[in-house]
Formats: C-alpha cells, structure tokens, sequence
C-alpha cells in the first residue's frame, strides 16, 4: 500500500527518529511541501522543521495551524492510508483532528494498566463526539516473555480487553514488551524489519488485518485543499 504518516504529537515527536531520519528534510516546491520518505512511507513531523533539543509549547491555534499544513499543503501523492500519530488524551490536536477530519477511523492504543486504558478510553469517546468511527483497541507493552516461557506481566492485563468491551469495538492486537523493539527505536530500525521477534510479528498482523479494511475515506470530500 501507498502509505503517508503525519506526525501529529506535536509536543512529543518522534517519528523521525524511530525511523531513522531525524536529519532529513522536507522540499519545497511551489507552495507545497514534498515529505521526506523512509522504507516507502511518506513522513512529516514538527521535528523536520525545529531542531531537535527545542521544546515545542504553543496554544492551540499554533497546534492547529501546523495539523491543518500537515494536511493540506504537503504533497503525499496518491495514498491508500494516511496514518496519524496523535498525542495520548483529549487535547488541542486530537480536537483539531475530529474537526479536520471528522470522517477518520481511530485506533484507540493502551497499555494493559487500568489507569491508562481509562485515559484512551476516554480519547475514543471525544474522538466519537467529533464524527470519528472507532475501530478497534490496540493493546501495547502486554508483557515480557521469559527465558522460561513464562510471560512478565509489568503493567498488569486486561486493559486493552477491558476498554474495547466498554467501547464495542475489538481488541485488535496485543504488542508484547520486546527488547529488540525498544533498540530497533532507539537505532531508527523498525522492528518489523526484524523477522521472528514477537512485537514485530504482532505489529505486521495488525498491519495485515487493517489494510484489508479499504479506503475507508474513498470517494468522500474533506474540506480541506491546499491554500
């Protein structure tokens, strides 16, 4: 699939150095904006565009402002999915977001403690406010398999399944810890470059299961163009 991805944690990006480009740079050209690419997907973010120590603190407008430029003014191409990496909780992008795209699909993503997967629940349920469909529960950091077989459960379990039964959607995927998959961050090595590791293996499946959902968007005005 032809994949675009905004990075839309404004305050926390970091995109660009999970996929091993926190030095590239977007190109200009004409009005629009061409993304840099890694292993074929289209990438923009803040990060491309301050230095890399800054502390990004602006007031919404400013949040929305940047949200609305990722959207309309850089030239992904033809897409089959555009991901956005939003912020955890219900602030100002994830409001800008319900407004700018109010037909989106959202995956909801928690960690298997209670207290967290209250925190995304609740994300889900703004994101419905907005027109938004929820479309199922990703469960990360779900435990940490031992030497022995046995399985390390730090943050608890059930979170994911928990919310998901509260929202009536599915529990799409169940990420394990992954020590491979924190260096593979680390390093800007994606870990589904890594074959066999167990995290990589669940991210690719979600990916799969996903993908074979369509263009949800097809076909459908936005109300967005470039200026």
């Amino acid at each position: 699939l032809n994949v675009g991805l905004v990075d839309a944690d404004v305050f926390g990006f970091s995109i660009p150095g999970l996929l091993g480009i926190a030095d590239a740079k977007p190109t200009p050209v004409g009005e629009l904006i061409m993304p840099p690419r890694a292993h074929g997907v289209a990438v923009i973010s803040i990060g491309m565009f301050v230095d890399a120590r800054t502390a990004v603190s602006w007031r919404g407008p400013m949040l929305h402002r940047t949200v609305q430029q990722f959207l309309t003014d850089v030239h992904f191409g033809d897409l089959d999915v555009l991901l956005l990496d939003l912020p955890p909780g219900t602030g100002d992008v994830a409001i800008s977001i319900g407004q700018l795209l109010p037909h989106a699909e959202v995956l909801v993503v928690t960690t298997p403690q209670t207290a967290a997967a209250d925190v995304a629940e609740r994300s889900a349920l703004v994101a419905r406010q907005t027109g938004q469909t929820v479309i199922g529960v990703v469960e990360n950091m779900a435990g940490l398999v031992q030497v022995d077989g046995s399985v390390l459960e730090l943050f608890g379990s059930g979170g994911g399944a928990d919310a998901a039964e509260r929202l009536g959607v599915p529990l799409l995927a169940q990420i394990p810890l992954s020590v491979a998959l924190r260096e593979g961050g680390d390093a800007g090595e994606p870990i589904v470059l890594r074959p066999g590791d167990a995290a990589g293996d669940s991210i690719i499946q979600l990916a799969d299961d996903l993908a074979r959902r369509g263009r949800g968007l097809a076909g459908r005005k936005l109300g967005l163009s470039p200026r």
